[in-house]
């Protein structure tokens, strides 16, 4: 017995099937297939009368990442794909005077404000002291200003430097985590999220690599040095003053 599918619904409130242009629908056809990512197991059923209605049967085994792709783009956790799409299809809204929202089991997954996104406030450019943390995986370039990249897990942080921070940086490129200090310049979008647009370093520190088990045994240690102590209070004060230890 095959497993329950679910129907995703794409809602446009202008047009209907009749009078949207084909090529317009295919554009937004192409644009919603990313967004949903999945390919393989999305498939388009059908046009429903009224506005225009886009329905599209998910797999069972697609169901949980379908989802997760569409919530991730409100955080944007979501793929970078999944995100220029619902900028995409929210341009093309905007441009159709139209608004659009994604649905599953008649609940509202995802809105695309389109003609309405001139009306929200809007926040920033601000620049802001800060720090990002990663793994040096590109220095290099020919002008001034040179393009650093670090890698935090999943993401790329993308900043730049001059020529003298850069030549520093250099020997530690694919090597160890760094720290690097600067200022960044954010904007915050139509979720609330403040999003870096660029980032200028202008120093960076090493971080400390030890291990999870060495943290442990560190700290273990310390607690026998105190309990072992005759005032383990005044113990406590030196350590986190940096002091020797009692004799």
């Amino acid at each position: 017995m095959a497993r329950q599918r679910q129907e995703y619904r794409f809602r446009i409130d202008a047009f209907a099937p009749d009078t949207i242009p084909m090529a317009r629908l295919a554009e937004y056809m192409a644009d919603l297939s990313t967004l949903l990512g999945s390919q393989e197991r999305v498939h388009f059923v059908r046009l429903e009368p009224g506005s225009t209605v886009l329905v599209q049967e998910i797999e069972y085994e697609a169901i949980p990442k379908v989802r997760e792709r569409l919530m991730g783009i409100r955080d944007r956790t979501a793929p970078e794909d999944a995100i220029k799409a619902y900028s995409d299809i929210d341009r093309r809204l905007a441009e159709d005077n139209a608004t659009g929202v994604v649905e599953a089991s008649h609940a509202r997954v995802l809105e695309l404000p389109g003609r309405d996104r001139a009306q929200l406030e809007v926040f920033g450019p601000i620049a802001q002291q800060g720090t990002l943390d990663g793994v040096l995986i590109r220095v290099g370039g020919k002008d001034a200003t040179v393009p650093v990249y670090l890698q935090e897990g999943e993401v790329i942080h993308k900043c730049n430097s001059n020529r003298e921070t850069a030549k520093k940086l250099a020997p530690y490129l694919f090597d160890r985590m760094l720290r690097v200090h600067g200022v960044g310049k954010w904007n915050r979008d139509d979720f609330g999220n403040w999003v870096m647009e660029r980032f200028n370093i202008t120093d960076f520190t090493l971080l400390d690599e030890s291990s999870l088990t060495d943290a442990v045994s560190k700290l273990r240690s310390i607690q026998t040095e105190i309990q072992a102590a005759d005032d383990p209070v005044e113990e406590l004060r030196r350590i986190r003053q940096g002091s020797d230890k009692v004799q």
